[in-house]
C-alpha cells in the first residue's frame, strides 16, 4: 500500500479549506468495494487539530498493516473523517450524517471527554458500535456505558491506577508514615473531575495516607496559568498531580518554568504529560525529572511493532506520533479484527461478542503482552509506563523523553500494594 502521499496532500486540503464535507477524506476501499464504513470524528483544525491530523495516519498505518497481515477474511474497510472542530452539536450531526448518508456502522475516535459522552449516547440510540480512541473519562465505561461503547486507549482509571502505585513505591515512603500533602490541579469538565476521583479512589486502594492542600479547576484552553501556578506555590505540597493535556499542558510548564514551581514539589501528569506533542512543543524548557506518562511512548517498549509504528508515522510526516495516532490505530485493528471473526454481514449482537472477547498485539505492548478487552466495561486493558524527563536528542525536536521506566501491568495492578500477594 503504497498511496500515502495522495491522501495526505488531500487531507491538508480538507484542513484548510474546513467544510463539512467529510467524504473528501476517505481512506482504505471504495464505497462500492467496502465491506463496512468506519466514520471518523477528530478536531482537524484549531488548537486540537495536531490530534485529527496525527489520528488520519495512524488510520493509513492500521490499513497498511492490515493489508501487510494478509489474514484471512481481513474486511475491507472505508474509513472517512469529520472535522468535529472539539464540538459536540457538529460531532452529534456529524455522526447521524455518517450513519444516514454513507451507512456507516461504526463511529471512532472523538478526543474531548464531554463531546464523547454526547456521541455515546447518538451511538446507542443509531444502533451503531463507537470505538473510542483518545478520550479517556472513565465516566463512559462506568455509568455512562452502554453496549455499543468500546475503548481502545487506556483511560483515567488505569492510568490513575497506576499513577497511585507510583505514588505509593516512589514517594510515599519518603513521608514515614505522615500524610503526602498533594495539590491538584485539572480541567474544569468530566475528564478532569473523573481523573481527581479516579485518583483519590486509587490512592485510597493503595493505601496512601494523603491530605488534599488544594484543588485547581482552570477552563480548557486555558492562555494564562499565572494565577493558578501561584496559588499552587502558596503553601507547602509533596507532590501536584496535573492531568492538562496537549496544549494546556504545554502553556502551563513554559509558565512555571520562569517561576521556582517545579524546585518547590514534586510534579506528576500519569495520563498525557509524555505526550510527544508535549515534549517537542517544550523542547529545551521541560525540566528534568518531571514524573510523567502518556497512552504511547515513541521510545518504549524498544520492539520491533513500535519502532515501525514509529518510523513509518516519521517518513510520512516528517514527525514522530502523538498518542492519538496510536489509539486510532488501535480503533481500526479492532474494529478489522471483530468483523474478521465475524464477517462483515454480522448481527450487532455477534460483532459486540467479538469485541468483548478482542486481543490485539499494539505498538504500545511489550514483548509477551497483548492487550485484551474487559467485557465487564468494554475497556482494553493494558500495559502503562511512567517515567521521569530525561534529557534525550535522538527524537528531534523534542531534547527530553521519559527514562527510569517504571511499568506497571493490569495483572499487577489488580492486587494493591498494601494488601498480600495472593
Amino acid at each position: 500500500m503504497n498511496r500515502s502521499m495522495p491522501w495526505l496532500l488531500l487531507l491538508w486540503g480538507f484542513i484548510s479549506t474546513g467544510p463539512l464535507a467529510y467524504a473528501a477524506v476517505e481512506l482504505g476501499a471504495t464505497r462500492q468495494e467496502a465491506d463496512a464504513t468506519v466514520g471518523c470524528l477528530f478536531p482537524m483544525s484549531g488548537r486540537g487539530g495536531l490530534y485529527g491530523r496525527d489520528s488520519a495516519v495512524g488510520v493509513e498505518l492500521a490499513l497498511e498493516h492490515l493489508e501487510q497481515a494478509g489474514l484471512k477474511n481481513t474486511p475491507r474497510l472505508r474509513v472517512l473523517f469529520a472535522d468535529s472542530k472539539s464540538k459536540a452539536s457538529r460531532a452529534v450531526r456529524q455522526v447521524r450524517d455518517f450513519v444516514h448518508n454513507e451507512q456507516a456502522r461504526f463511529i471512532c475516535g472523538v478526543v474531548n471527554s464531554a463531546i464523547a459522552l454526547q456521541v455515546t449516547q447518538v451511538a446507542q440510540d443509531l444502533e451503531v458500535f463507537f470505538i473510542g480512541t483518545d478520550h479517556a473519562s472513565s465516566s463512559l465505561t462506568g455509568e455512562s456505558l452502554n453496549e455499543f461503547y468500546f475503548r481502545t486507549n487506556n483511560d483515567s482509571a488505569q492510568s490513575m491506577r497506576a499513577g497511585a502505585r507510583y505514588i505509593r513505591e516512589h514517594l510515599y515512603p519518603d513521608k514515614k508514615g505522615e500524610p503526602l500533602r498533594i495539590a491538584f490541579i485539572g480541567p474544569d469538565y468530566d475528564y478532569g473531575y473523573q481523573t481527581w476521583k479516579d485518583l483519590r479512589s486509587s490512592l485510597a486502594r493503595e493505601g496512601v495516607r494523603y491530605k488534599v492542600i488544594k484543588t485547581l479547576w482552570p477552563k480548557l484552553y486555558e492562555p494564562d496559568y499565572t494565577t493558578f501556578i501561584r496559588s499552587l506555590m502558596s503553601q507547602q505540597v509533596d507532590l501536584v498531580v496535573n492531568s492538562l493535556w496537549g496544549g494546556d499542558m504545554v502553556a502551563f510548564v513554559q509558565q512555571a518554568v520562569r517561576t521556582d514551581f517545579f524546585q518547590h514539589s514534586r510534579f506528576a501528569n500519569f495520563d498525557t504529560g509524555a505526550n510527544y506533542e508535549v515534549l517537542s512543543a517544550l523542547g529545551s524548557e521541560l525540566p528534568q525529572g518531571l514524573i510523567l506518562s502518556a497512552r504511547h511512548h515513541v521510545n518504549w517498549p524498544d520492539t520491533k511493532l513500535n519502532k515501525w509504528f514509529v518510523y513509518r508515522f516519521h517518513a510520512l510526516t516528517g514527525r514522530y506520533p502523538s498518542y492519538a495516532a496510536e489509539g486510532a490505530y488501535s480503533g481500526i485493528l479492532a474494529i478489522a479484527e471483530a468483523l474478521r471473526q465475524t464477517g462483515s454481514d454480522a448481527s450487532n449482537s455477534e460483532i459486540r461478542k467479538a469485541l468483548l472477547g478482542l486481543k490485539l498485539h499494539l505498538p504500545e505492548d511489550p514483548e509477551g503482552f497483548d492487550s485484551y478487552m474487559n467485557p465487564q466495561d468494554h475497556q482494553l486493558q493494558q500495559v502503562i509506563a511512567i517515567g521521569e524527563t530525561l534529557r534525550d536528542l535522538r527524537y528531534p525536536p523534542a531534547q527530553m523523553m521519559l527514562g527510569k521506566w517504571q511499568v506497571y501491568t493490569p495483572q499487577a495492578l489488580d492486587t494493591p500494594s498494601n494488601l498480600p500477594t495472593p
